[in-house]
């Protein structure tokens, strides 16, 4: 009797396919309309980027392009002044279904990192991704983990220590000695014969073993003197993660793909090495730390270690400054000698000005940077035309709202919900030619 009904209902497997299809169509209609309501309660779209595939692959297969081909400013500039009636450099557009904003406008950045910042964060997604290499840092967390980092972290970069420039000239006259030798010869000493005169010099590689020595000395009381080494294995290990990590971050929902044999070994190396000094640091009482503040060794992890005897944090913290002390330093360094060695007007006055203040053979005091008003200019302009970080993302944690860039005229607040992503660029609103009319970028 039972399968006389069955059979009397006629179900095929076309039937149940066609079926479940509907259903879905249904349920991301239903859900479409839901979201769209919820959006108009707060505020309204931002313009949108045309899309003639279905997921705006043609969107997405255009931004890949445009990377691969070193485009990546010139296309998202077309992308985020597309509209001339707003200049309001925000864009939205639905890759993978999921709406995903864009901007380059100063109030929307300035609501994602200040008067809105605790509407915006990480997220979750960003933190699995990095969990391995950062861990819960500072760089990674959101909330209340992130307040504990900051709290944890800030204290170590007072005046009084970021002012001792006696580690970073060390390091600069080495780097200067492998600049005048024409690279990393792996041996040390003062090079008074110019063998490297005439010689090609990847300055910038020799500006991330510097910034990695330096970074090292000061956070862990002794330096991996990658710029005395040619091969130093936790610089290699250190740039390897970094760069399988960069690929992970960008590959989004296919991350899983990427192969993590490399970057797996690296991490152990790097860890092993990093855990050694932890090992030390954690081996000495809470008095002898104290005791350590005021002695000539005293480094970032001692500083940490007198606040927690968590291995783990402190592996993590210590992971994510040196990250930031030896990246960010030495891609500023680099596109400083670019920009200067394409306007020697501005290389010889800041020569002059270097001289007069300090003189050819004197190591600069603290007081004396500070007057350098000349050479803060020269960095400022270049961190304007190449900040540190070009490109980042932050994820909406609540519903809430940015507050430029809605609807037809761009003048309207843009209702954004929670878990939505939110791509800003520093790179692309920095060389704005409507809000830095001199502009030779």
């Amino acid at each position: 009797m039972i399968e006389d009904i069955f059979n009397d209902l006629d179900i095929t497997r076309t039937n149940i396919v066609v079926g479940l299809f509907g259903l879905f169509i249904l349920w991301n209609l239903v859900s479409r309309l839901d979201e769209e309501r919820r959006i108009a309660q707060m505020g309204k779209h931002a313009s949108i980027i045309p899309s003639w595939l279905p997921y705006s692959l043609d969107t997405v297969a255009a931004a890949i392009y445009h990377s691969v081909n070193g485009n990546a400013l010139a296309h998202w500039r077309v992308m985020l002044g597309r509209n001339p009636h707003t200049n309001c450099y925000t864009v939205e557009g639905r890759p993978a279904s999921q709406r995903v904003i864009l901007t380059a406008d100063p109030e929307n950045i300035k609501a994602i990192l200040a008067t809105q910042f605790s509407d915006f964060g990480k997220g979750k997604p960003f933190h699995n991704d990095w969990k391995a290499f950062l861990g819960d840092s500072i760089f990674t967390t959101d909330g209340d983990a992130w307040h504990a980092s900051r709290q944890l972290i800030r204290p170590q970069f007072i005046k009084d220590r970021v002012s001792d420039l006696h580690t970073f000239e060390k390091h600069t006259q080495v780097l200067m000695n492998a600049i005048a030798n024409g690279g990393v010869q792996g041996m040390p000493g003062v090079a008074t014969d110019n063998i490297g005169q005439g010689r090609v010099v990847d300055v910038s590689d020799l500006f991330f073993r510097y910034t990695l020595d330096s970074a090292t000395d000061f956070l862990l009381g002794s330096s991996v003197d990658s710029l005395r080494t040619p091969i130093q294995e936790f610089a290699e290990a250190f740039g390897e993660v970094q760069r399988v990590q960069s690929i992970i971050a960008r590959a989004g929902l296919l991350n899983w793909a990427v192969p993590r044999g490399s970057f797996n070994r690296s991490l152990k190396i790097m860890n092993t090495f990093i855990d050694q000094y932890i090992d030390r640091t954690l081996a000495f009482t809470d008095a002898e730390l104290e005791s350590k503040a005021k002695s000539s060794d005293y480094n970032f992890l001692h500083a940490l270690g007198g606040f927690t005897r968590d291995r783990k944090m402190l592996r993590d913290q210590l992971t994510a400054v040196l990250l930031a002390g030896r990246d960010t330093t030495a891609s500023t360094l680099s596109w400083t000698f670019y920009e200067l060695a394409r306007h020697p007007a501005v290389f010889q006055k800041l020569r002059r000005e270097i001289i007069n203040a300090v003189g050819e053979t004197d190591a600069p005091t603290y007081d004396d940077l500070k007057g350098l008003k000349y050479l803060q200019h020269t960095m400022n302009e270049v961190l304007r035309l190449y900040p540190v970080v070009p490109f980042n993302v932050r994820l909406a944690l609540k519903d809430t709202t940015l507050p430029f860039g809605g609807g037809k005229d761009g003048k309207s607040p843009i209702g954004v919900l929670k878990d939505t992503p939110i791509a800003y660029s520093t790179l692309v609103m920095q060389r704005r030619k409507d809000l830095y009319p001199v502009n030779d970028a």
